[in-house]
C-alpha cells in the first residue's frame, strides 16, 4: 500500500506537559525539532536533578502527568507563546495565572498546584525550562502523528467512542486505513513542504485511560489495545528531516 495518500485534520501542540493542548492551524517544522513549544515546559514532581543550564531527558515519572495524575485533565489551560503566560482555569472560573519566564509568575503556578492536587505530590512542585529542550515522553526530538482510522478501530473494539485526543499528539491524520502507519516505519513521508522520517511505533500508557474532557479513568485503552490487537501501540513517531511549514488541510504523501 505504498504512497497511500492522506491528509491533516489537525495540529496540537502541549506547550506544558500535561496540561491542555492548544489547536494550530498551521505551524513552521525544524529540522531535527519537535513542534514549536511542545512540552516546552514541565512541572517537577518531588526534586528530579534536572539541570537548566544543562537539559537532558527524564522520564515521564519525574513529572505531573495524566498517567498518574488525571486530575490534570479537569484543568483548562492555555498557553500564550509571546508573553509565556499560562492561564489555569478550574471549574468555569480562572484560577492561576504566571508568566512563566519569571519567578513570580511560576510561584503562581506552582502554590495553585500544591492546593489542587497536594496528595499526588512528592514534593514542591516546580515549574521546569531548558530552554529549547521538550520534556517529550522520547529521548529524540520527534512529532507524534495519530491516525484517526486507528482510532475508530479501537473505538470498535471498546464498543464505545474514544477521544483521539486521549493519545496527545501531534498531528491527526485521516485517508490512511487502520494500523497503515506501522507499516511506514523507516520511510519519509512528505507533508506541506516539509519532509520527515518515520522512527519508531509509539506505546500507549495508562495516560490514555482518561478522558481529556472529563478527567475520569474510564477506558482501559492499553489492555484493550493488546487484546483486540496483541500490540499496545498506537500512532508513531517522526523526525522532522527538511523544515517547512505545514496545515491543517494539507496532504501526506510517501512511504
Amino acid at each position: 500500500m505504498a504512497d497511500q495518500p492522506a491528509q491533516i485534520q489537525a495540529i496540537y501542540r502541549y506547550p506544558v506537559k500535561g496540561l491542555s493542548p492548544q489547536r494550530l492551524d498551521r505551524v513552521t517544522l525544524a529540522t531535527g525539532a519537535t513542534l514549536p513549544a511542545d512540552r516546552l515546559y514541565a512541572i517537577e514532581n518531588g526534586p528530579s536533578g534536572f539541570d537548566p543550564d544543562h537539559p537532558q531527558y527524564f522520564p515521564k515519572q519525574r513529572f505531573l502527568m495524566l498517567m498518574r495524575n488525571e486530575r490534570l485533565a479537569g484543568l483548562l489551560t492555555d498557553y500564550d507563546e509571546a508573553t509565556h503566560t499560562l492561564t489555569i482555569g478550574h471549574e468555569g472560573r480562572e484560577a492561576a495565572r504566571g508568566d512563566l519566564r519569571t519567578k513570580d509568575g511560576r510561584l503562581a503556578i506552582e502554590a495553585f498546584f500544591r492546593r489542587y492536587i497536594p496528595k499526588e505530590l512528592y514534593g514542591p512542585p516546580k515549574i521546569l525550562f531548558g530552554g529549547s529542550h521538550s520534556f517529550s515522553d522520547v529521548a529524540k526530538k520527534v512529532i507524534s502523528i495519530i491516525n484517526l482510522a486507528s482510532v475508530a478501530a479501537v473505538e470498535n473494539a471498546v464498543g464505545r467512542p474514544v477521544q483521539p485526543l486521549r493519545f496527545r499528539g501531534n498531528v491527526y491524520v485521516a485517508g490512511w486505513p487502520a494500523w497503515h502507519e506501522f507499516e511506514l516505519l523507516g520511510r519519509e513521508l512528505a507533508i506541506g513542504n516539509a519532509r520527515v522520517k518515520v522512527v519508531k511505533r509509539i506505546q500507549r500508557c495508562a495516560a490514555t485511560e482518561v478522558d481529556p474532557d472529563t478527567g475520569i479513568r474510564d477506558i482501559p485503552v492499553p489492555r484493550a489495545l493488546m487484546d483486540a490487537f496483541g500490540h499496545a501501540d498506537c500512532g508513531i513517531y517522526a523526525e522532522v528531516i527538511t523544515g517547512g511549514t505545514i496545515a491543517a488541510g494539507d496532504t501526506i504523501t510517501g512511504g
